[in-house]
This record gives C-alpha cells, structure tokens and sequence, in this order.
C-alpha cells in the first residue's frame, strides 16, 4: 500500500486484530483454499490512492469470488475479463449521463489514479464463496481507513451503495458529502440505483469545492466484440 497508509494502518496489522486476520488468511493459505485477490493485490485500492490523493470514495463489500476477476479495486475487473453484473449495471448509469462512444474494458484503474478510493469493506474472500471473509478482521481495518479519511479537514465524496456500505454514515463527519442509494447489483438495482446519477453529483460537488471532476470516461477500452457472458 501507499506509504501515507501505512504509516497510519501498520500499527493496527501489527496489533491483536491484524495479527488474527493474518492468521486466519496463513491457515486458509495451507489448507490449499483458492483466495482472492491474489495476495499482492490485496492492498491494490491503498496502492493506487494514497491518503492525500483520494477525494472520493465508492465503497464495495467483498471481491469478486470468480477466477481472475478480483484485482483489489471494489467493482473493478481486470481488462481481460468479463462485466460481472454490479460493474455492467454501473456502467449502464454512467452511460446514461456520460456517453460512452466504444464498449470500455472493466478495469477502472483510471479512476483509482485521479482520487477515486474503489475499496471494498472486505478486502479477501474465498473462490465461489461470496462472504466468507465476514467478520474476520477486514470491517475494523476498513474502519479505520474510514475514520483517517473522515478526519480529513476538506470534504471528501462516500459513495455508499446498498445497507452494508450505509452501515459505515455513523463513522463519516457531517461535513462530508455521503451519496446513498440501492446496490447495483441485478437484485436491487431497479429499486433506486438506476436513475441515482451518483457520478453528476460526485462532479457537481467537486466543482462547488472548487476541485477538477472525476473524468468518468477515463477508461481502457477495447476495439473488438467485448464478451458481456
């Protein structure tokens, strides 16, 4: 991760709670259970946006759990892969009012690099087993990333899609902008993401504080028939 977290997070992964999570992550390892993100990926979100850069953050709950889907940044894929339904659902809300002239690759390092923390509240999980790292040490982690961002003097964008990412308000000073609406994901979706804008009014508020918006459009994109399965 970027040296402005550590910093702040390494006493806590040398404390009594990181050191189960290590643990716990050490035992699956041996019992020969498939893990992603891979390991090297698994701070890839606190990599690619330090403390200091990060003006927005969109909030996920745990990877991806398919083969070579998760790649430590919440709803993002690597190029080479598939829409998963939550990303291709966000994609049709950010076509609707930012158009999208050719079909982008999944990967949303490019957003990651311009301040847009894609972090999710679970940071690992188990092949085909969506939640199986709950309550195993990642919600105080990500805690604590919340808390040294809500800390922040200037105002900061959250994102929070769905209950579990609203579960973190409480932790968010008043004086930031927290944007709240159903999950992207096929099972909520209709019921207040589509039609949320959650990207028009990340920009509008940026531009109020006086900051550049986010360009949304920003993405790898590909020039052949993208398989969407």
């Amino acid at each position: 991760m970027h040296p402005q977290w550590q910093s702040h997070l390494q006493p806590w992964l040398d404390g009594p709670e990181g050191k189960a999570l290590r643990s716990f992550l050490a035992h699956e390892l041996r019992a020969k259970k498939t893990i992603y993100p891979p390991m090297p990926l698994v701070f890839h979100a606190l990599e690619l946006t330090s403390l200091s850069d990060t003006r927005v953050v969109i909030l996920g709950q745990d990877p991806y759990h398919g083969p070579g889907q998760a790649h430590g940044l919440s709803f993002s894929v690597p190029c080479d892969q598939a829409w998963p339904p939550s990303l291709r659902n966000i994609f049709q809300e950010l076509h609707t009012y930012y158009p999208l002239e050719r079909k982008p690759h999944g990967d949303l390092s490019s957003w990651a690099k311009q301040g847009v923390l894609l972090l999710n509240t679970i940071l690992t999980v188990e092949h085909k087993k969506p939640a199986s790292h709950h309550k195993q040490g990642w919600e105080q982690f990500t805690l604590k990333v919340i808390q040294l961002l809500s800390e922040r003097k200037e105002p900061l964008v959250f994102c929070l899609w769905g209950a579990h990412a609203q579960s973190y308000k409480k932790w968010i000073a008043p004086h930031h902008f927290c944007i709240e609406s159903a999950h992207p994901s096929p099972l909520s979706a209709y019921r207040g993401f589509f039609g949320s804008n959650p990207f028009g009014k990340i920009n509008s508020f940026l531009k109020k504080q006086k900051k550049p918006p986010i360009d949304w459009r920003d993405l790898a994109y590909t020039d052949h028939l993208f398989r969407m399965a």
